[in-house]
């Protein structure tokens, strides 16, 4: 005995030291589980794991491969199958066992049933909620870094807790196949992106060989099945997802198992050689640690050695199932095929024509069988019968109940005709979905008066009395009858005036003089009116009385005070305007109803009349002296004035020096060559702009025969601007006269001789005293001299 232990402590140190490190990052990470409380307990359906009333919860390992994973027989495709063992080897009674016999009972799994290994406790897997905490387990026997396991998988780390089972089998097709799904707790926290690798494998070999094939592979060679070979996001991961395509998802509040995640159901196939006896080995293991497990389900009837009839998923029918309204039910012929086999489908004992495949639709009930012939031999026959059957019409209802102080109780059966309209339909309503589908005797006894709860779904079955039903819900919608309240902030307002009236009690709103339901409105009476409102609640429930309240409108205050613009030295009244019973408050203290003002600036008056107040402003603007930026001036007299206007008022304009004013910037007979006086001003201001201006218009005929009419071009006007220069040129581009300040004017000569009469052309250039821009203006003249 001390040289046993002696040896196990060995081992064990030889362990630590190769793994520590591993071991030591990995148990980091992993933080302890937490205990089960009303945050983490999850209400849902649970799969069956090795529960008394199934008679294969009992089996030892070899009836639940031969009875349950392996099903059917014939003479055409039936392997034999021997030498069935489980590691660690524990008895069918152990209740603590890591393998088992699982049923789907009432959830939404895939599998009907089969054979489930688990890292752990098996019957943990399902049955009831178990936190992390009691799921987590060692098993008693298991072994560590199970050979064939590593061989096939390569885990980056220790593996424990390895279940296996293993049987041999000779086959007599060319093929084998059988469905499983893996599951693990190990789907969070970002476990699967470490060392975790909770790993299954499905290895297969010829008895006698050395090495195994792994069936547990992932289509198109994408890897063997493991928690790090298969990462969905939501798990801590983010980023570093692989094969998400295989993961079916989360557990959520309508859980299946105690497994945090599942992969979707995936089939192992291998190519077999009829007649060889072949060895399988199903084994298990968890990565590192022993405290979050993983499991694999094998689905029953899936490794098939005869034929079962089976629906589209793969579960067998049984021999009789039942037909309601000649829905089309999937009949398919579960067998292992063999070269050469053909099938036949009959009804009640009569060739089906072109039923020639594993697949066929019925439509009707009926006694329908199936056999498979190899050659002239007939090999398989299974039957099955369906018995026909008429549901009546139901579909789901609401039931509402507004509830009073004598009327706080639901009559279900006023939802009868809401949910199926078929003469001598049964209902029965239940409270529970497992009950429904069930259709126990665990429905509701006192619809009449049922204390339901405002959201509560009912599922109501409604039959023909025998077979034939339909499960629909019934909502209930339960409130209290709202009392209906309304206010406003004050009950009498000036014309004119606004006011916000406020319901309350109600979700929505039924007023008496609008189509709005907001418990909140804007009201602007224009007199004394009184407003009504019922309110409703969040299940349409209106109050028994409506709210009223009733707005007094008193006239509304008005002011005519209007701001300004002033210059320096300026003022400016402001007259807010009188009223009724008006009183005045300035904001500079004064309590008049006109002031006069000399400093720009805003200016409040609030004015008041006993009900109402209400504040009025304006803006008393410094204005800014506009200027004169631009002159436009035609030959016909016309004149356009263009002004800034620094202070945005009103301009009015002048070209007579302020003698008269206009808002207009246009100006027609403006006298040519005059020096105009222009001003601009902001209207009822001081603020004034000033320019002079020469309308310089050339004359382009002149006759310098000294009648004093047309003798000279005349510059004059002009000369004195900045940048003057003024030219007359010959038709030939020779300059011929160049106006000076003391000579502005041209008289037909050129260096003292009279040019003939001819066409000459000019060019006046100067700075625009309005724009300061360079002003060019060229033409022709045309001289007429006495020759």
């Amino acid at each position: 005995m001390l040289g046993y232990r002696l040896n196990k402590y060995f081992l064990f140190l030889v362990l630590l030291l190769t793994s520590a490190s591993v071991f030591s990052q990995n148990l980091r990470k992993k933080s302890p589980p937490k205990k089960p409380g009303q945050t983490t307990m999850k209400a849902g359906v649970f799969i069956d794991v090795n529960v008394p009333t199934y008679p294969q919860s009992a089996y030892t390992i070899e009836q639940l491969v031969k009875n349950v994973l392996i099903s059917g027989g014939s003479v055409c495709a039936a392997p034999n199958v021997s030498n069935v063992t489980v590691s660690p080897n524990q008895l069918a009674t152990d209740p603590d066992r890591a393998w088992g016999y699982f049923h789907k009972g009432t959830t939404n799994f895939p599998f009907t049933d089969g054979i489930v290994l688990v890292a752990g406790k098996a019957r943990r897997a399902g049955n009831g909620f178990e936190g992390p905490a009691e799921l987590s387990d060692a098993v008693p026997g298991s072994g560590i870094d199970d050979p064939d396991l590593i061989a096939a998988v390569n885990p980056p780390v220790i593996i424990k807790d390895v279940v296996a089972v293993e049987f041999d089998f000779v086959p007599n097709s060319n093929q084998v196949k059988f469905n499983y799904l893996f599951a693990s707790e190990e789907y969070t926290s970002g476990f699967p992106c470490g060392n975790f690798a909770d790993s299954f494998a499905l290895l297969l070999k010829k008895v006698g060989d050395p090495t195994y094939t792994n069936l547990a592979i992932l289509p198109n060679g994408d890897g063997p099945v493991s928690v790090t070979n298969i990462v969905p996001s939501g798990v801590g991961c983010d980023g570093d997802e692989i094969n998400e395509q295989y993961f079916a998802g989360l557990n959520t509040t309508n859980i299946e198992t105690n497994f945090i995640g599942r992969t979707i159901p995936l089939t192992a196939v291998a190519t077999v050689i009829p007649g060889q006896t072949y060895h399988f080995k199903l084994v298990l293991a968890d990565a590192s640690d022993q405290r979050y497990d993983s499991a694999v389900f094998l689905q029953g009837g899936s490794f098939d050695i005869g034929m079962t009839i089976v629906d589209n998923n793969g579960n067998p029918l049984g021999e009789s199932i039942n037909m309601c309204d000649n829905t089309p039910q999937v009949l398919k012929a579960q067998v292992t095929a063999v070269p050469g086999m053909t099938y036949k489908w009959y009804k009640n004992g009569v060739v089906i024509p072109n039923a020639t495949s594993a697949v066929y639709v019925a439509t009707s009930p009926g006694v329908y069988e199936v056999k498979t012939f190899v050659g002239g031999t007939e090999c398989q026959k299974a039957s099955i019968t369906i018995v026909g059957g008429t549901s009546p019409t139901a579909q789901n209802a609401t039931l509402k109940l507004c509830a009073t102080p004598t009327n706080s109780t639901f009559n279900l059966d006023d939802a009868k005709p809401l949910i199926s309209t078929t003469a001598g339909a049964v209902f029965r309503f239940y409270a529970n979905l497992t009950d429904a589908q069930a259709q126990n005797n665990n429905f509701i006894t006192n619809p009449t008066t049922y204390n339901g709860t405002d959201g509560q779904v009912i599922y109501v079955v409604v039959s023909n009395g025998a077979f034939c039903s339909r499960m629909v819900t019934l909502t209930l919608r339960r409130e209290e009858t709202p009392v209906a309240q309304v206010s406003a902030p004050r009950q009498r307002i000036c014309a004119g005036e606004s006011i916000i009236l406020t319901a309350i009690n109600g979700v929505t709103y039924e007023w008496g003089d609008t189509s709005s339901n907001g418990g909140v409105r804007t009201v602007s009476p224009t007199q004394t009116t009184t407003y009504t409102v019922y309110a409703i609640g969040a299940q349409g429930c209106k109050s028994l009385q409506p709210a009223t309240i009733t707005i007094d409108v008193v006239p509304a205050i008005v002011s005519s005070l209007k701001g300004g613009q002033i210059c320096v030295g300026d003022n400016i009244l402001l007259d807010a305007g009188s009223g009724p019973g008006y009183t005045y408050e300035w904001n500079t203290g004064e309590t008049t109803q006109a002031i006069t003002v000399d400093t720009p600036g805003e200016y409040t008056v609030t004015i008041s009349n006993g009900v109402c107040s209400k504040d009025f402003k304006t803006q008393v603007i410094r204005a800014v002296v506009p200027e004169i930026i631009k002159v436009e001036y035609n030959v016909n007299g016309t004149m356009v004035l263009t002004a800034s206007n620094p202070s945005n008022g009103q301009l009015e304009y002048s070209v007579d020096n302020g003698y008269t004013w206009q808002a207009s910037n246009i100006f027609s007979n403006v006298p040519k060559n005059t020096v105009i006086s222009i001003r601009v001003k902001v209207k009822n201001t001081s603020c004034e702009g000033f320019l002079e201006y020469f309308t310089f218009v050339i004359k382009n005929v002149i006759t310098p025969n000294g009648d004093k009419v047309n003798d000279i071009i005349d510059f004059s006007g002009v000369s004195g601007y900045k940048d003057f220069k003024g030219l007359v040129f010959d038709r030939y581009g020779r300059e011929v006269f160049k106006a000076g300040k003391t000579r502005p004017y041209w008289d037909g000569y050129f260096q003292g001789k009279r040019l003939p009469t001819a066409s000459y052309w000019y060019q006046v250039t100067y700075q625009d005293p309005a724009s300061k821009q360079t002003a060019v203006k060229t033409g022709w003249i045309l001289l007429k001299n006495l020759e």
